[in-house]
């Protein structure tokens, strides 16, 4: 069996690829010209049973041809592909265009899921990344050595029901908190950045007669109705030194539907800086 992979950028696409190949599965990457790394065609040169395409944001009929080509039936979506180069970058061959015009709104889940379809009527089905990946999915529990204070845990309560409220509306997956205040809700720019934003706000504050708590919380949630094969909420190393260059103390993530990449590092680097991680269920 072949293997599609739709690769965006980062670790993402690497982890799948070497969970595939384990697997004994020959894979089919599609590799993103604006966002994948040129590592992959490394990793093709390496091993006989991967092959890899290039191509552009927006090249959806090429897509299709090329895994129908290869005899590919089942796909994965791995690696992130940046909100404004999809909505600001991308050059729609006719198909994505056709598609596009019939979006009821610009929203990722919105097109992404109309990507789905219109792969599944061509044979093609796109499959949850989690399938390869289901260890890397986190636990519920306190997952560090420090377990969170009563302070973030307030915040971490807070953060969770604005988190959830923005998430169903598709604008982002993380808000940063302070003293039960939000400072920051991630958009189009992502975890990362938004984390860096809420920290560079709060450096303004220092010389204000600010009541503020000084110490961040990151809350990241999956949405109501998280699609796995797309847009899986995933922290990773980035992350956590996003969080301690912005001042950030604990981060509170959804177990079993948060990938966690370079775990054991990731932990022992928030160990080092006296960064809080916990994982918890959604309620209902």
């Amino acid at each position: 069996m072949k293997l599609g992979l739709i690769a965006g950028n980062g670790r993402f696409p690497f982890l799948l690829l070497d969970a595939a190949r384990a697997q004994g599965l020959a894979v089919v990457v599609a590799a993103i010209r604006e966002e994948t790394d040129a590592e992959i065609d490394q990793r093709a040169a390496a091993d006989e049973r991967i092959t890899v395409y290039w191509l552009s944001l927006g090249e959806l009929s090429r897509l299709i041809e090329t895994f129908r080509k290869e005899g590919v039936s089942q796909a994965v979506m791995a690696g992130q592909v940046k909100h404004k180069q999809i909505f600001s970058s991308i050059r729609p061959d006719w198909r994505l265009a056709k598609l596009l015009l019939n979006l009821r709104t610009r929203s990722t889940d919105m097109l992404l899921g109309a990507v789905a379809k219109v792969l599944g009527d061509e044979g093609i089905e796109l499959i949850s990344s989690t399938a390869f990946l289901e260890p890397l999915l986190a636990e519920e529990g306190v997952l560090t050595e420090r377990a969170p204070d009563d302070d973030e845990r307030k915040n971490i309560e807070y953060g969770l029901s604005v988190a959830h409220a923005v998430a169903g509306f598709d604008i982002g997956q993380t808000v940063v908190v302070a003293a039960q205040a939000c400072v920051a809700v991630e958009a189009m720019e992502g975890t990362d950045a938004a984390v860096e934003r809420a920290g560079e706000l709060m450096r303004t504050l220092e010389d204000d007669a600010s009541t503020l708590e000084r110490r961040l919380t990151v809350v990241k949630v999956a949405k109501p109705n998280q699609d796995m094969r797309f847009d899986v909420p995933v922290v990773g190393m980035a992350t956590v030194e996003a969080m301690i260059r912005a001042g950030a103390s604990c981060l509170s993530i959804e177990a079993g539907r948060t990938l966690l990449f370079d775990r054991a590092a990731l932990l022992a680097r928030a160990a080092q800086a006296g960064i809080a991680i916990v994982a918890a269920r959604r309620e209902g």
